[in-house]
């Protein structure tokens, strides 16, 4: 089987996840015995194009004509069974798409964020969830707003994109939703179920578990929509020391506010950037990794690096965090599944407390300080009895054999089918 990759690489200097997860997707399908020929650009290359290149950049989310030459190029020398799209923007553009029907090659993408609707891609903005730019023709509110790069010529120009191809991501043979939440979003945006298909990333196996360590760890961005604030002030609503140590990780507008907690409070530390290896350290020090987004957030990679340390998780009931813990479908009968833990979470056969929704692999709670200081101690005390389910849910969705196997039947039920003309 041959299958072209396509992605626009996010500048080197902003982390991606995005380019990491193609990156090892990659490396996966190759190892499986996929022939892949990738088809990549980077926005790191822009500062170095020539005049003309960059005069065309305006337009180049919606065509982008040396993309779609170099494109027509590879598919009609290596013909290959099915293209797979993560990130079109800028450089490759959703014409890509049309490119690859005009050869007869199916179209596979991967749905990383919200762009079909929301410029941003994100449905965040000043601090709360937005969706103002949902059922409209053209995402007016967002050129308003300056959603896109914070500039209104360039959220004109995303707006005009996304209304230009709409027909296109409609015409897409088949998206990969990472979550059911983004499953749900592409239906909401006229997708039809059959053209759907949930999978979500993997990362690799860190290896047998170690015995789970005590308090809690927080690793991500910390920025506004990340939730960092939130957690802090659920945190501060218990007395010092009473839930262990809190570590939080990461970099960002709002490492002031995490610097000034762990000044303030010995039960916090703040570890800075990490490393992959001191991402592995911290998280197994921990009993429970949290994720507190404020927003709809897609796939948070660090819920499935806690799994897989067999480490449960306690989030927010926003985007794919329910998914992820497997808190999104209802709970099997009393006495069996998940539902069987809930005593011992909270201890002594005590019912869950109202408003803490309790999955196979972790907790979701509203995004609200009540909410997640309530669930906290909870969290804390049901650690144990969670942690080999967090690790089984690993293993049966997130491992990279499952999921590559997964990817590849959803190639192959393509290349089966009728080629386009």
């Amino acid at each position: 089987m041959r299958i072209v990759v396509a992605h626009n690489r996010y500048r080197e200097a902003q982390p991606s996840g995005e380019n990491t997860i193609v990156d090892s997707e990659i490396a996966q399908l190759t190892a499986a015995g996929v022939e892949v020929l990738p088809f990549i650009r980077s926005s790191d290359e822009i500062p170095s194009m020539s005049k003309a290149a960059k005069a065309l950049l305006p337009i180049s989310p919606i065509w982008a004509p040396r993309a779609q030459h170099d494109l027509s190029r590879l598919l009609t020398e290596h013909r290959p069974d099915v293209l797979h799209l993560h990130n079109p923007y800028p450089l490759l553009s959703p014409w890509v798409v049309r490119t690859a029907h005009r050869h007869g090659v199916p179209v596979v993408q991967t749905v990383h964020n919200y762009r079909q609707v929301c410029s941003s891609g994100i449905y965040f903005r000043d601090g709360v969830i937005c969706q103002d730019c949902k059922g409209r023709a053209l995402g007016v509110p967002a050129i308003r707003h300056r959603c896109y790069r914070d500039s209104a010529a360039q959220s004109a120009l995303m707006a005009t994109t996304l209304a230009v191809h709409r027909g296109t991501w409609r015409s897409v043979d088949r998206y990969v939703a990472l979550t059911s939440a983004i499953a749900d979003h592409l239906r909401d945006y006229g997708i039809p179920d059959e053209r759907v298909v949930v999978k979500p990333n993997s990362v690799p196996d860190p290896g047998r578990p170690t015995p789970i360590g005590d308090g809690f760890v927080y690793l991500a961005r910390l920025s506004p929509e990340k939730g960092v604030d939130l957690l802090l002030n659920a945190w501060r609503q218990h007395p010092v020391g009473a839930l262990g140590t809190l570590r939080v990780a990461g970099d960002g507008e709002l490492r002031p506010l995490v610097e000034a907690a762990a000044a303030e409070r010995p039960d916090v530390v703040y570890l800075g950037q990490l490393d992959r290896a001191g991402v592995r350290a911290a998280v197994e020090a921990s009993a429970v990794v949290i994720a507190a987004s404020m927003w709809h957030d897609v796939l948070p990679t660090v819920i499935i690096e806690a799994l897989a340390s067999g480490r449960p998780v306690l989030g927010t009931a926003l985007g794919g965090i329910p998914y992820l813990v497997g808190a999104d479908a209802p709970h099997e009968p009393a006495g069996t599944g998940p539902a069987a833990v809930a005593s011992a979470v909270v201890g002594g056969g005590s019912p869950m407390p109202a408003g803490i929704g309790l999955g196979e692999a972790g907790w979701v709670v509203a995004p609200e300080v009540a909410a997640l200081a309530a669930a906290l101690p909870v969290a804390r005390a049901g650690a144990a009895g969670l942690a080999p389910a967090a690790r089984a849910r690993y293993e049966r969705t997130f491992h990279p054999d499952v999921v590559t196997k997964q990817l590849i039947d959803i190639y192959a039920g393509l290349a089966r089918t009728p080629n386009h003309v």
